[in-house]
């Protein structure tokens, strides 16, 4: 800390105590480090002996601490320092002043590479400091580059105020910019980009809370951070899960436990938990696969299909077994010599663990299951059961904050009103994660709006706070919801942006208010819409409760209420999409006029599960001795597995979007008189269509 020519007893005082505070605190604790950027005037250094070695960067560290020295050095940042050495975190300070002008020095920029993880307070002066500003631009192209973990502080500054160059900001850049340094639009580009990273935010004020008290909790936080193996940023969704990922890990170890059941309610992070043990382990053994959704997957693929799915990863080529167990000894061996792990996710039937093969994995072999069903994992042979737990409070708090403050903690005044929320959530991740979305940049009145409608509900279930975040949707918002959850979810999201474009205006922009929500997500690996189980059940309970007959329902799934509409010509202008899975069905006799009162049809999705993995099923659509079906103009998906009509002649599909008539009867499309206009056709599969001529 520097001191000016006209310096108060006061301020020699304080200079003293923090001298020796150091001083001790560097005595106790081995390589503990501290960056303070100091003002750029003339000033009298700190004691040479709390002055960075040169040496010092050639250790690890595992946190560089960052900050403008006037505004924090002698409170705020001098307890989180002390806090942090407490902990015997190995922190990396420096007394060295940069000159006026001068770049980053190559062993502040080598200390920064060195460290696991940095810590900005960013203050009200911060971006006055050109040091500062080139420490932080090191900092961020080493986050992006490396992966290095940012965690930003927001030292009574507003957040929005550094994303966005504001406030205080505006007139450092500006004064920057007037001396004409190359360096300005870099330290811009930075500075936005760390106000987007949630953190903590640090209000003061008689409202806030103790700086203590912030301080203990980015201690604990950086720790928690630390003890991962792989330093990954600052994530959501690993909040509160460090100690169950430890207990796992541990029973990994064991010889004992080749078979590990996680077991909880669903929204409770069963999914998450055993990915963030996959992505950390994975890499020791031979072979490894992720088998995501396997509830659902079966009811769209198959056993077959999806067991050969997992065969073929783990061999590391295409495998095709037909046959109810793996009957081939030359597949059994080849397995048996394979160290892998596997996750099974979401299993609801114990036969389903059998039939993935996993007694013929090899020795040291590690398999992991799902499921809400506790008896599912028992009578599946599972070794060790382990509960997946509901969050705790703080852990909830904190949670909650980064959906509805993009930050760490809670604002000062919505404190009391978030704990309110963090005890309706009772420590479910997903009513978490939505009702925190919901109440992003709300007012504190529409707080207090929403707190009065869980107040209804004398203990709200998770599906009531559900149902809430529903209600608040626009129509079109609501329609996308409920089309998803019972037609397209795990479509590819530009798929389903399409087909839904043709049906709502504002469709993307719709599908992405509702994934800001959380009430949608998406993958990164192959771009599919998800959607958890618990929403898609609160969408199809919507649906059914519409009406108590089917036929006036606007969505049809259930092979049950699909046969009966169907058989019984039952549709009217209300329905307008039927799923149907038709292997849980007999014969269906489909006449002409089987669709024409349903004028507001625009999904007609009939699919065999498993049709090109060898199941050989029976025809379970039969044509009335007609060539063709009546289909309505309205049509944006037609998927429609083996069709038994001759053609599609007499259909418009002016609004056709998607087109699948997989292994179909048809000997051609249209008739050679009809003039089909075909403008927002995306995507047309006839494969295993082998009477359809090639002229068709």
């Amino acid at each position: 800390m520097a001191a000016s020519s006209s310096s108060s007893p006061q301020t020699d005082t304080c200079l003293n105590f923090i001298t020796h505070l150091l001083k001790a605190l560097k005595d106790a604790m081995m390589n503990a480090f501290f960056h303070d950027e100091k003002p750029e005037q003339p000033s009298q250094a700190l004691p040479q002996a709390i002055a960075s070695s040169s040496s010092s960067t050639r250790l690890k560290h595992q946190v560089f601490l960052s900050f403008r020295g006037e505004d924090t050095r002698l409170n705020f940042t001098a307890h989180l320092l002390k806090a942090l050495k407490d902990k015997g975190m190995n922190v990396f300070f420096d007394e060295e002043t940069l000159e006026k002008g001068k770049q980053l020095s190559q062993a502040l920029s080598r200390a920064i590479a060195a460290s696991n993880l940095s810590i900005i307070v960013l203050s009200v002066d911060y971006a006055s400091s050109k040091s500062c500003l080139a420490e932080l631009s090191d900092i961020m192209h080493r986050k992006d580059t490396q992966g290095h973990i940012v965690l930003p502080i927001f030292y009574h500054v507003d957040p929005s105020h550094v994303r966005n160059l504001g406030g205080s900001f505006k007139t450092s850049f500006i004064h920057h910019e007037s001396n004409r340094l190359h360096q300005v639009q870099r330290w811009k580009t930075a500075f936005a980009e760390i106000g987007k990273l949630k953190g903590w935010h640090i209000e003061g004020g008689k409202f806030d809370r103790p700086e203590t008290e912030y301080i203990k909790d980015i201690v604990e936080y950086v720790i928690k951070k630390l003890m991962s193996s792989k330093f990954r940023s600052a994530s959501a969704e690993l909040i509160g899960i460090d100690d169950q990922k430890k207990t796992i890990l541990r029973l990994i170890e064991k010889e004992d436990s080749r078979l590990i059941g996680l077991w909880g309610q669903g929204g409770i992070g069963k999914t998450t938990l055993s990915d963030v043990i996959y992505n950390e382990i994975s890499y020791k053994y031979e072979d490894n696969c992720f088998l995501l959704n396997v509830r659902e997957k079966l009811k769209k693929q198959g056993m077959e299909s999806l067991r050969n799915e997992l065969l073929s990863k783990l061999l590391n080529q295409a495998i095709h077994v037909d046959t109810p167990s793996i009957g081939s000894t030359l597949i059994q061996e080849r397995l048996s010599n394979k160290r892998v792990l596997v996750v099974l996710d979401d299993v609801n039937d114990s036969d389903q663990i059998d039939c993935f093969g996993v007694k013929h994995f090899g020795d040291g072999s590690k398999i992991i299951v799902t499921s809400r069903d506790r008896q599912v994992l028992k009578n599946g042979g599972v070794d060790k059961i382990h509960e997946v737990k509901m969050l705790n409070k703080d852990d909830s708090l904190q949670l909650f904050s980064t959906f509805a403050f993009k930050l760490l903690n809670p604002a000062a005044d919505f404190r009391d009103l978030s704990n309110k929320f963090i005890a309706y959530a009772r420590g479910s991740p997903l009513a978490l994660r939505v009702l925190g979305s919901k109440l992003y940049k709300k007012s504190r009145k529409e707080w207090e709006s929403e707190v009065d409608k869980l107040k209804e509900y004398d203990q709200p279930k998770i599906s009531q706070i559900l149902r809430s975040s529903f209600d608040d949707l626009d129509e079109v918002e609501k329609n996308i919801f409920l089309d998803i959850a019972i037609f397209f979810k795990g479509t590819c999201k530009k798929d389903v942006e399409e087909i839904l474009s043709c049906c709502y205006k504002g469709a993307v922009c719709g599908i992405s208010n509702l994934i800001d929500k959380c009430l949608l997500d998406s993958t990164s690996y192959d771009g599919g819409i998800l959607m958890h189980d618990m929403l898609e059940e609160m969408g199809k309970d919507i649906v059914r409760k519409e009406s108590i007959d089917p036929g006036k329902r606007s969505r049809l799934w259930s092979a049950k209420d699909v046969y009966q509409v169907l058989s019984y010509n039952k549709g009217i202008n209300l329905i307008q999409g039927i799923k149907l899975d038709m292997s849980q069905i007999d014969n269906l006799r489909l006449d002409r006029s089987i669709f024409e009162g349903m004028i507001n049809l625009r999904v007609i999705f009939f699919y065999t599960p498993g049709i090109f993995w060898g199941e050989r099923s029976a025809e379970k659509l039969l044509e009335d001795q007609v060539d063709s079906v009546s289909l309505p103009d309205e049509l944006r998906y037609l998927c429609l597995d083996k069709y038994p009509f001759k053609s599609l002649s007499g259909f418009n599909p002016k609004n056709l979007v998607v087109l699948k008539l997989v292994c179909g009867h048809m000997e051609h499309l249209w008739n050679d008189d009809d003039h089909q206009s075909l403008v927002n056709l995306r995507e047309i599969d006839v494969s295993g269509c082998k009477k359809l001529r090639r002229d068709s």
